[in-house]
């Protein structure tokens, strides 16, 4: 058409009269991100696992976003909302807007909808509330690149009868469209269901063997169980799995220390304050052999632990002291029993009343970076070692039959979940449903009663992780919130 001819004419003489800005490359973005990374990189919150795990699961989706920026003719996207927790320097500044929790770090959610590396690097800055000058170090133009990047894509802002007479699509128009339209569940598995069973099929050949090789090595080793502490991808659990089978190939005397427990593949290698035995992913097979011939010490550190843990229960009326995988941070068995003897030397030397038995049934769990105690909606108590033990018998006191009540309605809670997941299971004919720790049972609960009332035929042979986001994990595992709209 006419008004097509003119488009293009202005487009040549646009693009020869504007000067071009340097475009922001790869390597650029994650040089000029690196702040935000310091801030908000799992490994800084191995204290706080449900924080680590939502920002492990937003730098999934944020790696992916920049990734299809820089593939070559990308056009259309969807705006992608992220949540970050974002440590802090100076937690008690009174300039920054967002809520601090008790641990140094803050919640900060945005949504990404730019189309170029370096408006969303700026984006992500100033949303996380960190500097941008450094940006300028990268002798990229901020206003220059943005007019380029306009000028190449739409050199003139079109009437809106242009659109109405061409039929071509208003850019702008689309954008708000987007950003007005809240991602459904349906909306987002028409989406993504075709592409999550790609991924789920070429991964089908990893899971049976990785189901392979953890029942051959629990067999061979006696063990318990084998787990891991983080959500690797299937190819890489295979690869740990093969590691411990070589080394099991070699025959060291020692493994038959390992019989009865559980191994779980980790960060570091060691004992947990569960009782685990952990192999850190970057470990050698030196450093898990010399692990297995320090088991027989680690096993008598662990009586004289759970001996702590017996005293600690008499001093305070015969309360039950617990760790709790899921809620707490994976600590050796030395850590624990450190904050263990330190806390019992604490109370020994208060001589608190509590009657004896009086406090039977009840549990409690104790946590190093907290300074108030706390009830849990399960019905164990939330200890921090630094508490005053006066503060701490009130506290027991004043909130021991809530806690008794909370501990029954944990267990019908418990009893509630699992049928609702084998129900959902059934009725969706899924392989597999699960929850991220960081999950409550109330919040899955409620997920799958609402997901019952649903007719969702794509999630047939699926494995649905309820999550607090949108993504599809690379072996083609659907994650979705647990408050899905």
């Amino acid at each position: 058409t006419f008004y097509y001819f003119i488009r293009l004419c202005l487009e040549k003489i646009l693009v020869q009269c504007i000067p071009q800005s340097r475009t922001l490359s790869g390597a650029d973005a994650i040089n000029a991100l690196r702040p935000f990374y310091f801030a908000v990189h799992p490994d800084f919150f191995g204290q706080h696992p449900k924080e680590r795990e939502v920002n492990e699961n937003s730098l999934k989706r944020l790696n992916g976003y920049l990734e299809n920026l820089q593939k070559p003719g990308f056009r259309s996207f969807k705006p992608t909302q992220l949540t970050f927790y974002v440590r802090e320097r100076e937690p008690n500044s009174s300039n920054v807007q967002e809520s601090f929790s008790a641990s140094g770090f803050r919640a900060v959610s945005f949504t990404l909808h730019t189309r170029d590396l370096l408006s969303t690097v700026l984006d992500i800055l100033n949303s996380c509330s960190l500097s941008t000058e450094h940006v300028q170090s990268l002798n990229v133009s901020a206003q220059p690149h943005n007019e380029a990047k306009s000028a190449l894509n739409r050199p003139i802002k079109w009437d809106k009868t242009y659109y109405s007479f061409t039929g071509f699509k208003d850019p702008e128009e689309e954008l708000e469209q987007a950003q007005r339209v809240e991602t459904t569940l349906i909306s987002w598995l028409d989406d993504n269901e075709a592409g999550a069973v790609k991924k789920l099929k070429r991964s089908l050949p990893l899971r049976k063997e990785l189901e392979r090789l953890k029942f051959e090595l629990s067999h061979q080793l006696q063990l318990s169980d084998i787990r891991w502490q983080r959500s690797w991808g299937v190819a890489h659990r295979c690869s740990q799995l093969h590691s411990l089978g070589r080394l099991v190939q070699q025959g060291p005397e020692v493994l038959k220390n390992v019989k009865g427990r559980t191994v779980v593949f980790t960060d570091r290698s060691g004992m947990s304050a569960a009782g685990h035995i952990m192999l850190g992913t970057m470990d050698v097979h030196h450093h898990w052999t010399k692990l297995f011939e320090r088991l027989p010490n680690y096993y008598k550190l662990q009586k004289r632990l759970l001996f702590l843990e017996d005293r600690i229960s008499q001093l305070l009326g015969g309360i039950q002291v617990i760790y709790i995988e899921e809620l707490q941070p994976l600590l050796t068995l030395e850590e624990y029993y450190e904050t263990l003897d330190s806390f019992y030397n604490k109370l020994r030397d208060s001589r608190l009343l509590f009657h004896p038995r009086s406090l039977r049934g009840l549990q409690m769990i104790l946590e190093s970076d907290r300074y108030a105690p706390s009830l849990h909606e399960f019905g164990h108590f939330m200890i921090p070692t630094v508490c005053d033990p006066a503060t701490l018998q009130w506290f027991i006191f004043a909130k021991a039959q809530e806690a008794r009540e909370n501990l029954k309605r944990k267990e019908k809670m418990m009893i509630i979940e699992k049928e609702l997941i084998d129900t959902s299971t059934e009725k969706f004919s899924l392989d597999r449903l699960y929850k991220e720790p960081s999950v409550s049972s109330a919040q899955m609960i409620d997920c799958c009663k609402r997901l019952l009332e649903e007719s969702l035929p794509y999630l047939q042979g699926m494995h649905l992780c309820i999550s607090h986001f949108y993504s599809v994990l690379q072996d083609g595992d659907l994650c979705i919130p647990w408050n899905w709209k």
